[in-house]
């Protein structure tokens, strides 16, 4: 067989199976189980595959037609033109989210030394991105499963900037709240969170793929889908210092209530920001 027959036998069957980016899939999965690229994929059609490698094309195929994504396949995602490692406690990263990255970067100075929080960092997606793009600032990491921890520390020192996260158990941001050894009062340049926004009642109607291979904690925002949003707010207006900043991943139909809760706060100059379809995705805010 070869590299082509192998790639159109498994695009045609996602194309069949109505897998919502099929040809995509396919090409993600047959590159990584020859261990080419993608652009490889195409240029080299013509050579043949051995048939190791394309029985693991294939098992890959299946899994993915029994409803597992693509990332837990491969035990890895792309995010902001980096790859991240995933395990059972870490939510994949979305290209959704790299719009927080983008505004984070677009209101930081590149030449100073900003101290950062990342709240529920899982794989350190997020807290990476920022670090590799501003390599003066630090990174404080915290995330309540020690399991998304070492996933996220294995990432950072893929990435080379592991002096520079420090990651730290905590319920959000618990351990950094007056009289904990941690605190970091009025200092932190900005607070940075893609919290759990899903509420309760609906978890039961997302996908799949979603209900079967996420962690619930990281989706799990409460009643309201607000609980999160709650406490981080409370406390970063304590810990940011004078004009730091707070941004958020939000829900497509929670602005106004972060809105609200940041005003309530002290919070000014909030923004709110769509992404690439069109839905509110990010909200900024200032500390007055």
């Amino acid at each position: 067989m070869q590299i082509g027959q192998l790639y159109r036998q498994v695009r045609d069957q996602f194309r069949q199976a109505e897998l919502q980016t099929p040809d995509l899939d396919a090409k993600l999965l047959v590159s990584a189980a020859l261990k080419i690229s993608i652009s490889e994929l195409v240029l080299d059609e013509h050579n043949d595959v051995s048939s190791e490698d394309a029985e693991k094309a294939l098992t890959y195929a299946k899994q993915r037609l029994e409803g597992k994504p693509v990332g837990r396949i491969l035990g890895e995602r792309e995010f902001y033109g980096r790859r991240f490692g995933l395990n059972a406690a870490t939510l994949e990263p979305r290209p959704d989210t790299e719009t927080l990255v983008d505004a984070v970067l677009e209101r930081s100075d590149p030449d100073r030394a900003l101290l950062m929080c990342d709240v529920g960092t899982g794989t350190g997606a997020i807290a990476i991105s920022v670090l590799a793009e501003l390599p003066r600032s630090r990174m404080i990491a915290i995330d309540l499963s020690e399991d998304a921890l070492i996933c996220a520390s294995e990432n950072a020192a893929m990435h080379k900037v592991c002096n520079r996260f420090y990651p730290v158990c905590a319920d959000y941001l618990s351990a950094l709240r007056t009289g904990s050894s941690g605190k970091h009062e009025g200092e932190m340049d900005w607070v940075i969170s893609n919290p759990p926004y899903i509420r309760s009642s609906v978890l039961s109607e997302l996908s799949d793929e979603v209900i079967h291979h996420d962690p619930k904690l990281a989706l799990d925002g409460g009643k309201n889908g607000l609980d999160a949003y709650v406490s981080i707010i409370e406390d970063a207006g304590r810990l940011l210092r004078a004009n730091g900043q707070i941004a958020f991943e939000i829900g497509y139909d929670q602005a106004d209530e972060v809105k609200k809760q940041l005003r309530h706060h002290g919070f000014v100059a909030i923004e709110i920001i769509k992404d690439l379809s069109g839905n509110d995705r990010v909200a900024v805010a200032r500390k007055a």
